[in-house]
């Protein structure tokens, strides 16, 4: 149904603008979810970030290339922990937005646990993707880190909201 101009005079500016952070919140999640899917292309399979993580490493720390395997694995797996705990968080934002409460909670269980849900869907799906594609591997192992990840970003949000609410007052 369209929206008439009665409509929009009879509607109060807090809606409007809630609407507004609807949309940007799905934004947000819609464009991290475009650079997972981007990141799950063999364009950034171990063997081509290799490619500029080497001699980046080796210029800045001398590293030779027996030194830098351990390095890069470990590299790779905290941008499984960033992407995926920033993917969690946005979906926390987005469902936080679009299910509000009466009460202007800030934080709710049900919006961590879908979070928390959506990363490790995401995560199952990009994985099983990069076990079709040849210069990738999809494991189990990564849907796990990734879905820790969505936890512990959850756990950060939670102390982080609850510490916003309770702070003492001077």
């Amino acid at each position: 149904m369209p929206e008439t101009l009665e409509n929009i005079v009879n509607s109060s500016p807090r809606s409007r603008r809630d609407r507004h952070h609807v949309i940007k919140a799905w934004i947000a999640l819609i464009l991290w979810l475009i650079v997972i899917a981007i990141e799950s292309t063999t364009y950034l399979s171990s063997e081509n970030t290799s490619r500029f993580l080497y001699p980046v490493l080796h210029f800045l720390f001398g590293i030779n290339y027996a030194a830098f395997e351990p390095w890069h694995h470990f590299l790779r797996k905290c941008g499984h922990v960033f992407g995926y705990g920033l993917l969690s968080i946005l979906l926390f934002r987005a469902w936080r937005e679009t299910l509000p409460t009466i009460r202007g909670e800030n934080w709710r269980f049900r919006w961590a646990s879908i979070a928390v849900l959506g990363t490790a869907l995401v995560a199952s799906l990009d994985e099983w993707h990069q076990s079709f594609l040849p210069s990738r591997t999809g494991t189990v192992r990564d849907v796990v880190l990734d879905t820790c990840a969505g936890i512990a970003a959850q756990l950060l949000v939670f102390l982080f909201l609850r510490q916003r609410t309770v702070r003492p007052s001077k």
